[in-house]
């Protein structure tokens, strides 16, 4: 198996980093903030990261925390290198990396959808986008991180993240809003909640009532933002952004928030 760095091992990244190296792939990671996973091999900074790599993956925070982390190893990729780019950062910031990819060297946008548990077993789904080739060089390491679904030319991963994950929230939304009304009218909450999920919200009333998932309010907020400014998901933004002392807290204690009046 090729050498294979991952640059960011926050919430998501160092649950699929693991992953990887229990693959038995050779990995070298590196993470902004050291310590992250001492049992994996690091490096001092994300040139020497990258160095002899065949496959390089990001998942990092938001477009200035890629833009910013890019500068410091793009100069460093030869050529027959793909760049898996897997943070949420949309279409936008992955057109401008592939602008300053050198010569010879592929880009796959491939951000996903579920939180840390299925993050850790392989139960992800990978929104893969790029150039055929690339996509099918990377796609064994993907499919150790979970199902691929095969988007498009490059950008089409990105682009998608933002579609699902926009109607996700939008819906987290509504659901809290609704539990809300409930509320004051008198209704019996598990009534409310039941009705909700034996209808179509079943799903996101499921995710508006998790426990084990980890995906922040502000990070939620950011990802609204670079979906655009339509005035549904504008709304719930906002909404979102009222409660900042819930922003490094899962979505769903914000809906236990809102319902809560």
């Amino acid at each position: 198996m090729e050498k294979i760095a991952f640059l960011g091992l926050g919430r998501m990244g160092l649950p699929m980093a693991r992953r990887l190296a229990s693959a038995g792939h050779a990995l070298t990671v590196w993470n902004r903030t050291p310590g992250r996973a001492e049992e994996l091999p690091g490096a001092a900074d994300p040139a020497a990261a990258v160095r002899g790599a065949g496959v390089v993956i990001t998942m990092l925070s938001d477009p200035a925390a890629l833009a910013a982390v890019a500068r410091r190893f793009a100069g460093e990729l030869v050529p027959g290198t793909v760049w898996v780019e897997m943070s949420s950062v949309g279409p936008g910031a992955v057109a401008e990396v592939r602008r300053r990819l050198p010569d010879g060297v592929g880009l796959v946008d491939a951000p996903v959808l579920g939180s840390v548990g299925p993050a850790a077993s392989g139960g992800l789904t990978v929104l893969a986008g790029g150039e055929p080739v690339d996509v099918g060089r990377v796609r064994p390491v993907l499919e150790r991180l979970g199902t691929v679904v095969d988007c498009g030319g490059p950008g089409s991963g990105a682009a998608l993240k933002l579609v699902v994950i926009g109607a996700v929230i939008g819906g987290v939304a509504v659901v809290a809003e609704a539990l809300a009304l409930a509320r004051s009218l008198g209704l019996p909450e598990e009534l409310a909640f039941g009705a909700l999920a034996g209808g179509p919200l079943g799903g996101v009333v499921g995710r508006a009532r998790a426990t084990d998932a980890d995906f922040p309010v502000r990070l939620a907020a950011k990802d609204l933002a670079l979906a655009g400014g339509g005035p549904v998901l504008t709304a719930v933004r906002e909404r979102l952004l009222a409660h900042p002392e819930l922003a490094e807290q899962d979505l769903a204690r914000w809906v236990d928030a809102v319902r809560a009046g």
